[in-house]
């Protein structure tokens, strides 16, 4: 999947199309476009209303007769039509024409690891759909540890751990390439959910859907330590009556509900350093993990792993557009490939 570093260089806009965020970016003008990947829609016209930031905000909140669609799931196109209007409204006309300029138009995207072939031509038809003649298909893995700085050409270990908003990705890379990894279901989303069921069945309490998120919960004092505040207060809808009400719950309770889901996380964790060649695992026990994603920035998600593995674990300076960047910096040509010289006989 992974291609040479010369085609990349030939590519003009890289896209990182996750199931919460999309990011494009263009060759001499950077991060462009930064966005939820949600797309609001009339279902009498079939028009665009919003896209982004607007029709998140309209989650929850519109009227029958408009949809929030969210056209990309676990790193997948699900709706490829839907993809190519929400990235051109995101885009925009003036940076539309300047890519139409482009004799032939190349495009670089992330696709996660080991996505079948239809999840990668979903991908391709969604940006040929943008004016794009050719498609380079770059592992998320990799984008993301040449996006943190990771010296990934090197004959040296280097652990990366993608947390998305619908999955894990694990990996140790060496000489550019991946030794062994694996792609784990659960991610942001998963915790998100595991805290609204515990509410639910614990305290009959409904969250509205933009307050979900465990980074806006209590547990921003200590997050999944125990160092954080024993009790919080949370706004919510009562299940039986449906009125507003506030509860007071226990942190403790709901760090061990988002524990349930990272135990998965923790398998796979285990998986990677097992089929890891030893002289790899001792680099990884001097280099350690980085993390990177939307998600890495989850209050003590990294003691959590630091525990259960013990070895060092590090979050990237920008996790979430970590992949983006990668691509943007092999697109810039700021990679270099390790050169091999022939032993002179």
């Amino acid at each position: 999947m992974t291609v040479s570093l010369d085609q990349l260089r030939r590519c003009h806009l890289a896209v990182d199309l996750g199931a919460a965020r999309t990011r494009v970016y263009i060759k001499g003008l950077g991060l462009v476009v930064d966005e939820p990947s949600v797309a609001a829609v009339n279902t009498r016209t079939g028009s665009l209303i919003a896209v982004g930031t607007l029709a998140e905000q309209m989650t929850g909140r519109t009227p029958g007769y408009i949809r929030v669609a969210r056209p990309v799931s676990g790193g997948t196109v699900v709706d490829i039509d839907m993809a190519q209007r929400m990235l051109r409204h995101l885009l925009g006309e003036k940076l539309r024409r300047q890519l139409r300029r482009k004799p032939r138009l190349r495009a670089a995207a992330c696709t996660p690891h080991e996505s079948d072939p239809l999840a990668q031509r979903a991908t391709v038809e969604t940006l040929v759909g943008l004016g794009a003649r050719r498609v380079e298909l770059v592992d998320t893995l990799i984008a993301a540890a040449v996006g943190c700085g990771m010296p990934v050409e090197q004959p040296t270990a280097t652990m990366i751990m993608v947390c998305g908003a619908a999955t894990t990705q694990i990996a140790v890379l060496s000489l550019g390439s991946i030794v062994t990894a694996v792609r784990i279901p659960i991610g942001g989303e998963a915790i998100d959910h595991a805290v609204i069921q515990y509410l639910r069945q614990h305290h009959q309490l409904m969250l509205p859907s933009q307050s979900v998120r465990p980074l806006q919960l209590a547990l921003s004092g200590g997050g999944l330590t125990p160092g954080g505040p024993a009790v919080t207060d949370i706004h919510g809808r009562d299940v039986a009556t449906g009125l507003a009400r506030t509860v007071q719950v226990d942190t403790a309770a709901v760090r061990q509900a988002i524990h349930a889901p990272l135990t998965a996380v923790l398998d796979g964790l285990g998986k990677v350093l097992r089929d890891c060649p030893p002289d790899l695992v001792a680099d990884i026990a001097d280099s350690g993990i980085t993390m990177v994603g939307g998600s890495a920035l989850l209050p003590g998600l990294d003691e959590m792993l630091r525990d259960a593995t013990g070895v060092p674990v590090h979050i990237a300076e920008r996790p979430d557009v970590c992949a983006v960047l990668g691509l943007g910096a092999m697109l810039d040509g700021q990679i270099q490939p390790l050169v091999l010289n022939p032993l002179a006989g």
